[in-house]
């Protein structure tokens, strides 16, 4: 029997930690099976779809920046999947249909409640960034009841379009251009910001802003907790200008494991071993 193959498309993708905890993973299962690191660039997912042999293809994880485009191929969309607007995991079916899921959602919601004790209900939050994991962190915060969600982007307009699509009606929702000076202006008007979330790829290692941040460090209040959901390297540029203004951080590593485990569950129909998992993440992100 040939080896089946599963692994995560994305551009970049050399940062990328999840080879290694997925395989430490299939390893401790006995499952006979390699994950890989598949670069797709940028418009060309649909293609790269189109020239896979299905046939020993478990499925794959989907990250920055096809986790939209991705949906236009998939036969299958899980309803939460739909409801977010974007995919990070596809199962390859035993009929070889592809299979659409969102498992960015589940995997913030329990970082936040595991590793940082956030409650988000009531809370005035700041998401910086209007990609696919900002839809599942935007749809995760405003189903758990925030006060206000603020979006910064740099383009207003694909901000604008996504709380359109999200649909809020319960939180108060803006969206704004995360240039320095209207940021900050932007700011002044609302409530004090007891959450910011970096959906952004700033600041990650070998990308191409690698030593950059989303925000100025006098944007960040001393009180509140900064999530930045880059997660190499461990402590990001955004995360040290928190913590030289007094507040909390957390970085994405954790989250980037949980969501991990749903894949693994939804690839292999096995639980995940989450001790497993996260002891070669981190290990991977200390290399």
């Amino acid at each position: 029997m040939a080896i089946k193959r599963v692994g995560i498309i994305g551009y970049p993708i050399r940062h990328s930690a999840s080879p290694a905890f997925q395989q430490a993973a299939l390893d401790f299962r006995g499952i006979d099976a390699k994950f890989e690191a598949w670069v797709v660039d940028p418009g060309d997912v649909v293609q790269w779809v189109a020239n896979q042999d299905r046939t020993d293809l478990l499925g794959f994880g989907v990250t920055v920046p096809h986790k939209q485009d991705i949906m236009k191929v998939l036969d299958y969309v899980d309803n939460d999947a739909a409801t977010i607007g974007a995919v990070n995991t596809v199962v390859v079916s035993e009929d070889q249909r592809l299979l659409g899921y969102n498992t960015d959602a589940y995997g913030f919601l329990k970082a936040l409640h595991e590793d940082s004790d956030f409650t988000p209900a009531g809370q005035h939050v700041l998401v910086l960034g209007a990609g696919g994991v900002s839809r599942a962190v935007c749809a995760v915060l405003l189903r758990e009841g925030v006060a206000s969600l603020t979006l910064a982007n740099r383009t207003v307009a694909r901000a604008e379009a996504l709380l359109v699509d999200l649909n809020s009606e319960e939180a108060e929702v803006d969206a704004v251009s995360i240039e320095p000076n209207l940021l900050k202006a932007s700011l002044s008007t609302k409530g004090p910001i007891t959450l910011i979330v970096n959906c952004t790829s700033l600041g990650m290692l070998h990308g191409p802003d690698e030593g950059a941040t989303p925000i100025h460090g006098e944007l960040i209040p001393s009180n509140s907790f900064v999530f930045d959901l880059v997660y190499n390297p461990a402590e990001t540029p955004l995360m040290k200008l928190a913590v030289t203004a007094g507040a909390k951080t957390l970085g994405g590593l954790s989250m980037l494991v949980y969501q991990g485990t749903k894949g693994f569950q939804l690839w292999t129909g096995m639980a995940a071993p989450l001790d497993i998992m996260m002891a070669a993440a981190k290990r991977a992100v200390m290399e």
